[in-house]
């Protein structure tokens, strides 16, 4: 079986950096269940091709180390699909021979290693077992192109039935650790079997490997149904763990909600069903289109042309951005894939002129992990985002936007939890929106503010967004950070 990475970042020879793996060299490696050969056929300035090449010896899944006491091997029969295609093996061989990379590590490239960059992996045969378009429902939410070329059995056996193998490539430009996380992860889940006994270990695992994308992945169940081999009690352990990191969004959490005159005949505008129960809320003292008013009008005051906006949901503030020539380039960052399909169709990305295109780009990103696109921009905004992490996550924040990023000035809004007394039917201590992690007071967000600024060598000012109340304030709050230097 075979594992080949692509990339045409230049130059392309840092690959062999990534990897921890000479271009110059034929690897040779030992496994329990066989060998693996790592090689590159291809290193060149502008491109560069790296090889994994399993054999897996069949005799040995059968008189290796048993998976239990009712098991004299790894595999209890000598017919069996395991020593040809791409399974649980494959993820073992890439722990083991890659474990620098896997881990995101580069001794020598380390700001290499957090880089997003373009590349190509591409698995073969690979075992597909299960609904029809499961490639597509684990891979896609992640950012990637795919192609799958169906792999068919010997037209001599149709007893055999319809071929579960196909070739399957990936293309994306994201950091090497994550790509390798999710092959790790996925290529099990995918072949829904695995040639070890599965102990409460690969519980922690999948939330090691899964760290910073599975809890965000609209099939994070299925996923740790699979990986786990259908245990129950642990799959809902991951995922009460996993919902530590956020909300999850499916295709059920949207609602379609009225669209404005000048869309008339144009395709339903979704909405998250939570963010629409929030927006009803705040409805009638217009408070979610005042904010996002609010905020391109402060990006624009300050000067700002390339602007960011971090977790940009449904697309919003990404359209008032658009209708401002001043803003010659806008990035939409969001964890969840669904939320940028409504962004895409809210910004009619299929009709957007070439022109506005090469304004504009949409992308998967965890604001939590630092990401390179985002870096050396104008202004970024988080409009009613920080709220959804958990309190503990607030200081990776800092240190993706303020330290990595370094905005020119930075413009976040968030609740003011004093106003919620003034909302008709909210009890003391709810928050507005469900999957709010805290509603800060006004003194709470300056706690917060104040010092982050001063470390990260920002000036910060306050104001309040709709009419405010003489004791409780304004019902939303702002902060507006501006570079010293």
């Amino acid at each position: 079986m075979l594992l080949t990475i692509t990339t045409t970042h230049r130059p392309a020879s840092d690959l062999g950096f990534l990897l921890h793996k000479n271009p110059g060299r034929v690897h040779d490696m030992p496994l329990a269940f066989g060998r693996a050969v790592l090689f590159y056929p291809e290193v060149s300035e502008t491109s560069a091709t790296f090889v994994l090449a399993l054999d897996v010896d069949p005799v040995a899944l059968v008189r290796g180390k048993g998976q239990g006491k009712s098991s004299g091997g790894l595999l209890d029969q000598y017919v069996n699909d395991r020593p040809y295609a791409a399974s649980s093996f494959l993820s073992v061989a890439i722990a083991k021979t890659l474990r620098n990379a896997l881990g995101g590590s580069s001794k020598e490239r380390p700001d290499l290693a957090m880089l997003a960059i373009p590349l190509e992996a591409r698995i073969l045969p690979l075992p597909v077992r299960g609904s029809e378009g499961l490639v597509e429902k684990l891979f896609k939410p992640l950012g990637y192109d795919i192609t799958i070329e169906p792999i068919p059995l010997d037209d001599k056996w149709p007893e055999w039935g319809p071929s579960p193998y196909v070739a399957m490539t990936l293309r994306a430009t994201c950091r090497l650790r994550d790509l390798l996380a999710h092959l790790y992860v996925l290529i099990p889940v995918l072949d829904k079997q695995k040639h070890y006994f599965v102990e409460r270990s690969e519980l922690e695992k999948l939330l090691d490997k899964g760290e910073g994308w599975l809890a965000q992945h609209p099939s994070k169940e299925l996923i740790a149904n699979r990986y786990l081999r259908f245990k129950k009690s642990w799959t809902k352990e991951v995922l009460e763990r996993l919902g530590e990191d956020g909300p999850v969004v499916t295709e059920d959490d949207v609602v379609e909600v009225a669209a404005p005159a000048e869309a008339a005949g144009d395709e339903p505008i979704v909405e998250m069903k939570k963010d629409a129960a929030e927006e009803a809320l705040e409805k009638p003292i217009r408070l979610h289109e005042l904010r996002l008013d609010t905020v391109a009008a402060v990006l624009k005051d300050k000067g700002a042309r390339r602007v960011v906006d971090l977790g940009c949901g449904s697309g919003k503030l990404l359209k008032r951005l658009l209708s401002e020539k001043q803003f010659t380039e806008v990035l939409g960052v969001d964890v969840s894939s669904i939320s940028l399909e409504m962004a895409e169709r809210r910004l009619k990305f299929d009709r957007m002129s070439e022109r506005q295109l090469k304004r504009i780009r949409i992308v998967q990103g965890a604001l939590t992990y630092r990401d390179r696109r985002i870096e050396g921009y104008d202004g970024a905004a988080l409009v009613e985002v920080i709220e959804h992490l958990e309190p503990d996550r607030l200081a990776a924040l800092e240190r993706v936007l303020f330290e990595a990023a370094k905005p020119g000035v930075v413009v976040i809004t968030t609740p003011n939890s004093e106003y919620n007394a003034k909302f008709e039917g909210m009890k003391p201590g709810q928050m507005r929106h469900a999957d709010h992690r805290f509603e800060w007071t006004r003194a709470e967000f300056e706690a917060w503010a104040k010092p982050v600024a001063e470390r990260c060598g920002y000036t910060v000012a306050f104001s309040g967004i709709g009419e405010e109340d003489a004791a409780l304030g304004a019902p939303s709050q702002m902060a507006v950070f501006e570079k010293t230097a």
